[in-house]
């Protein structure tokens, strides 16, 4: 989050300004890209997207630049070509191992401050294409995490009905919305959140209190049998 930032800030400041645009310093134009990615996020907590390429073009207006999206897209681009991805550990054995015993699986993902379009080719080539069916980014439908809407698209992605699905998220948005979309149940993952102070503040918190979740685990190998508890097969 602090490299894209840092991007937006490179971005207004390289950018022409406009003849009445204020002089300002380079610290200055990271606070106005930082208040424009800020409001994204409080956005997402509504469940409303507000793309990347918006958020640059509203920093831009907010300084009088006149901004190309492209470059600031661009950067992120070579940002997520080149950070060290890793799979969580046991991940994909138990989608693995799920898809085998005939379930279905889509992934849901708030993708605020990047594109899914740049995250889709890290995880396929990761593995998770063999056993992921749907991958939904919010930044290519009007949707966030928690609003319903964009659990209920993901499930009839599948052909399936909300009352027929567990999510398995790791905040407040995961629960909250698989509780308003009726999902059978939720469990909340907390075994990966080894975040900044940061991106836990805006991404993690959402709410004073997480709702309920069905189950909370530390452990991905917790998730397998809890999901056939909760949604067993005929």
């Amino acid at each position: 989050m602090a490299h894209q930032l840092a991007i937006g800030a490179r971005v207004l400041r390289d950018a022409p300004a406009r003849p009445t645009a204020q002089r300002l310093s380079e610290e200055k134009l990271r606070a106005a890209f930082e208040r424009s990615y800020t409001a994204a996020v409080e956005a997402s907590v509504r469940g409303r997207s507000v793309t990347p390429r918006e958020q640059i073009v509203r920093a831009a207006e907010a300084t009088g630049r006149r901004v190309d999206p492209a470059d600031y897209l661009e950067g992120l681009r070579e940002e997520i070509r080149s950070t060290p991805f890793r799979r969580a550990p046991g991940a994909l054995s138990l989608l693995r191992r799920l898809r085998a015993e005939g379930y279905r699986v889509a992934v849901i993902s708030n993708t605020v401050g990047e594109p899914g379009a740049y995250l889709r080719p890290i995880l396929s080539s990761m593995g998770f294409d063999e056993s992921v069916e749907r991958y939904i980014f919010s930044d290519e439908h009007p949707w966030t995490k928690p609003s319903p809407r964009i659990f209920r698209y993901a499930v009839g992605l599948l052909g399936e009905s909300p009352g027929n699905a567990v999510h398995v998220g790791d905040g407040w948005s995961d629960v909250e919305g698989a509780r308003r979309a009726r999902f059978r149940g939720s469990i909340l993952f907390t075994g990966l959140h080894a975040y900044g102070e940061r991106y836990r503040e805006l991404f993690l918190s959402g709410s004073p209190e997480i709702p309920r979740a069905s189950y909370t685990v530390r452990r991905l190998a917790a998730v397998g049998p809890l999901v056939r508890r909760m949604l067993p097969l005929d």
